[in-house]
């Protein structure tokens, strides 16, 4: 019996260790942000906001073209199309939000280097 008690515990924090995110979030901004005081550190943040947004971009461009996959094949799926459609637009929506807002902050700390001058 308690031989299948340890396994229970080991199989079930398997399990959460599996679904735990690795890397939420690659980089604290907060930090950065605050510390901006030149010209120069607005510039390399609003540079930062920009790659961000344009790898965030290709993800998003990536997904559309998943998407096109599943409804150009949707009979290679089965009954998972829809889903799987619907997965993707949604992954293509949130990528694109999240590419909006990235340019929006590089387009405010670009205003901002340009006051810090």
């Amino acid at each position: 019996m308690k031989s299948r008690t340890v396994l229970a515990v080991l199989a079930a924090l398997g399990l959460l260790v599996s679904c735990a995110h690795k890397d939420p979030h690659p980089m604290d901004m907060t930090r950065p942000q605050q510390a901006a005081k030149t010209s120069a550190d607005h510039i390399a943040l609003a540079t930062h906001y920009e790659e961000t947004a344009k790898s965030l971009q290709a993800k998003a461009d990536a997904e559309k073209r998943e998407l096109a996959e599943y409804v150009l094949h949707a009979a290679y799926y089965g009954r998972q199309t829809e889903d799987l459609k619907e997965h993707s637009r949604a992954l293509i929506r949130d990528y694109e939000d999240a590419a909006e807002k990235n340019m929006e902050i590089a387009k405010a700390h670009r205003r901002m280097a340009e006051q810090a001058k």
